[in-house]
């Protein structure tokens, strides 16, 4: 996701950061790391052992259906078109409806053909499934590992989901074939189905908590929405509540619920997150991050800063530069 938007400040200075839309925000400040698995074409019985792992797991079945099976969790029956992610998880386990003795993925993966694991006789395949992984900026995780639970499951009749289909099926063939272009394509289309996974989510009729469930509030997520379009602007309790058609104080309060913390401190937050990543990619001045994230001045941008990593912008940048990337 490369697409930006560039904001103006009084002064008519353009400085783009990040893209405005906040998932598009959260992703681009993630920047995750994806890597994808050989497909999986599985006949029964079968059963296959995943490693715990940092941050996300996604999969989708292209073809069939089996079960996951995640310590702590009923049993996810996944069917043809689902898609699931898991945050932070443990050991888990992929498995056909029969039992089996589970193998661990990565001796498989390693011996792989052709981006493609089989067990058992092509004849009598009961599941193609496809999955992989996404490793995110570490010092910007926390954003949304914090908001989402440790199972998400999309299912495929979920009308959010009607076209995700030729998705699914296309990142079947392409995990399996040796296109010119295969690594883009599939990097693009797992960010779609991450994407997708987060709408979904978002979208639910029990409104999650945090930031992602708040987007579809009608009054918390406009106010939202402009924080992320606009963040040079120098942003008032009384500009947001405006904008969320609410009195001041019912939307500090609402905001604060919906989203775990004062609204004016959210903004704050997500600034200081935009700010460590230009730091750390070195493509932006001080002074002109101080411009770009709403402070009046370097000094009044350096104090936010200090408060909310414990270091000064110069100290960040600095240690960012000795950092291997």
């Amino acid at each position: 996701m490369t697409s930006e938007v560039s904001y103006a400040s009084s002064s008519g200075r353009r400085a783009p950061l990040c893209p405005g839309d906040p998932i598009a925000g959260a992703v681009s400040l993630l920047r995750p790391h994806i890597t994808i698995d050989p497909g999986l074409h599985a006949a029964e019985p079968w059963a296959v052992r995943f490693d715990g792992f940092p941050h996300v797991r996604i999969g989708t079945v292209v073809r069939g259906e089996c079960r996951l099976l995640l310590d702590g969790h009923e049993p996810v029956r996944l069917s043809e078109g689902d898609i699931y992610l898991l945050v932070d998880p443990p050991s888990h386990l992929l498995a056909g409806t029969l039992p089996a003795e589970p193998r661990a993925a990565e001796p498989l993966w390693k011996a792989a053909e052709n981006g493609v694991v089989r067990i058992g006789p092509a004849a009598e395949e009961a599941a193609y499934v496809c999955s992989g992984s996404l490793r995110f900026d570490e010092s910007n995780a926390s954003m949304l590992i914090d908001v989402l639970p440790r199972v998400v499951h999309v299912k495929a009749t979920d009308p959010r989901n009607r076209l995700l289909g030729y998705v699914t099926e296309l990142l079947g063939t392409e995990v399996a074939g040796d296109a010119v272009g295969r690594p883009l394509m599939l990097d693009h289309l797992a960010q779609i189905l991450f994407v997708q996974v987060l709408r979904a989510y978002g979208e639910r009729a029990d409104r999650p908590a945090g930031w992602l469930g708040a987007l579809d509030d009608d009054g918390i997520g406009a106010a939202l929405r402009a924080m992320h379009a606009d963040t040079a602007r120098r942003w008032t309790l009384h500009d947001l509540a405006g904008i969320a058609t609410m009195s001041r104080s019912a939307f500090a309060a609402a905001f604060r619920e919906r989203v775990g913390m004062p609204p004016l401190e959210y903004l704050i937050q997500w600034r200081m997150g935009l700010a460590r990543d230009a730091l750390r990619r070195d493509t932006r001045s001080i002074s002109e991050l101080a411009f770009a994230t709403g402070y009046e001045s370097e000094s009044a941008f350096s104090t936010a800063f200090r408060r909310v990593t414990g270091s000064s912008p110069r100290q960040f940048r600095d240690a960012s530069r000795c950092t291997p990337r």
